[in-house]
């Protein structure tokens, strides 16, 4: 395989914006956003897998510096890690994998650190000439490492800050035809907010929490010493949840979210199409500034209103908890057609000790033959804090 299209192939399969051939090519109206660095939109974790990929707004745990580093001042516990691994698209690759590193502490009862990593293998390439000769053997890769810094507002109030360096080595330094090409770098910060309130009602404690995070305001990334800058994934998560106790052993939780890229919708050129579909000149290119990109981002959209509405991802869970210990977990995403077409049910269950805790997902799309089909994921959290007092 020429090493260009090896490139943009993985690309396209990391950016999880890879779309169903079958069903798609029926639809006259697709005008997808893609950005480099796409890895880092990937959800990590086994609790959110579960949940439909909902989490700025859901509950606090050791992931949430993913989701929404505000939630950790509402942590229960001190200080805590967690590990979590994906095999990445494995219908169609054996060699791509997500590592996801977070840990947290509470410094006091208003202030806390976090920090996670993030690693992304996208197995071996083989790189040959445009005449097939052998050229090398590159094990591309990326990771993002970040630190976050979250403190109460208020008795229900928080705000948190993420800064993240990102590296994005896809080449290995190979020419790709004729020009020279390098690691990508980037940093970028996230800010975040979370509202989280406990009430009784019926005789029971409720909880109702809800979050936001503009994540991944940052520099352009380049692979060609700065000819091309591409967006990286800046994106807007607004969502909330409700937890009710249904006596003292059971609970349930609800959670909605919406997600929307900040990055300029690609242009396209005026079209109209037999059955009556029209894609209307617009959208911007992608030579304009990061901020100017995000405020436009807004109302860019070839489509118009529509389209911007189309841009909005959404996702519905439900968690299930049986004597804090034991939990359930379910959950549906949808992604417009027009703009990658994903559209999957989740599910998920977690196991919660005293010092540790397990939980893993399971991914199963709506459309039949698609790249994500049976995506797993696992997770393993440990609290340090308890493990400290058994001593």
């Amino acid at each position: 395989m020429n090493k260009l299209i090896r490139i943009l192939f993985v690309l396209a399969l990391a950016a999880m914006i890879t779309e169903n051939v079958m069903a798609q090519g029926t639809l006259s109206g697709a005008n997808t956003i893609t950005t480099a660095v796409p890895f880092l939109a990937i959800t990590p974790d086994s609790r959110a897998g579960g949940m439909g990929d909902a989490g700025v707004g859901t509950t606090a745990d050791v992931n949430s510096q993913h989701w929404n580093p505000a939630k950790y001042v509402f942590m229960e516990s001190e200080m805590g890690v967690g590990l979590s691994y994906s095999p990445w698209l494995r219908n169609l690759v054996d060699d791509i994998n997500l590592a996801y590193l977070t840990g947290y502490k509470r410094l006091d009862d208003v202030q806390a650190i976090s920090a996670s990593l993030r690693y992304f293998a996208l197995g071996d390439i083989v790189f040959t000439s445009d005449q097939g000769e052998f050229m090398g053997q590159q094990s591309p890769n990326e990771f993002a490492i970040d630190f976050g810094y979250s403190r109460l507002l208020s008795d229900v109030f928080s705000g948190a800050v993420a800064v993240r360096y990102i590296r994005s080595d896809l080449t290995g330094g190979q020419l790709v035809n004729g020009v020279e090409t390098s690691a990508g770098n980037s940093f970028a910060a996230d800010v975040a907010f979370y509202y989280y309130n406990e009430f009784r009602a019926g005789r029971q404690d409720n909880i109702f929490a809800a979050g936001i995070n503009i994540q991944n305001i940052g520099s352009k990334i380049s692979y060609t010493e700065g000819e091309v800058k591409d967006f990286i994934p800046t994106n807007l998560k607004l969502g909330a949840s409700y937890t009710m106790e249904l006596d003292d052993y059971n609970s349930f939780s609800f959670a909605v979210e919406a997600n929307k890229l900040l990055v300029p919708t690609p242009p396209v050129d005026s079209t109209s199409y037999g059955d009556g579909d029209v894609i209307y000149a617009g959208g911007i290119n992608s030579d304009i500034g990061i901020i100017e990109g995000i405020f436009k981002s807004f109302g860019d959209a070839p489509g118009g209103l529509s389209e911007e509405f189309q841009e909005i991802t959404w996702s519905l869970g439900v968690e299930y908890w049986y004597n804090k210990q034991f939990a359930l977990r379910a959950g549906y995403f949808y992604e417009h057609e027009n703009k990658g077409n994903r559209q999957f049910i989740t599910a998920g269950a977690g196991l919660k000790m005293n010092v540790f805790a397990l939980d893993f997902s399971y991914l199963l799309p709506t459309q039949r033959n698609h790249p994500l089909e049976n995506t797993l994921r696992f997770t393993l959290a440990f609290d340090i804090d308890a493990f400290s007092n058994q001593r």
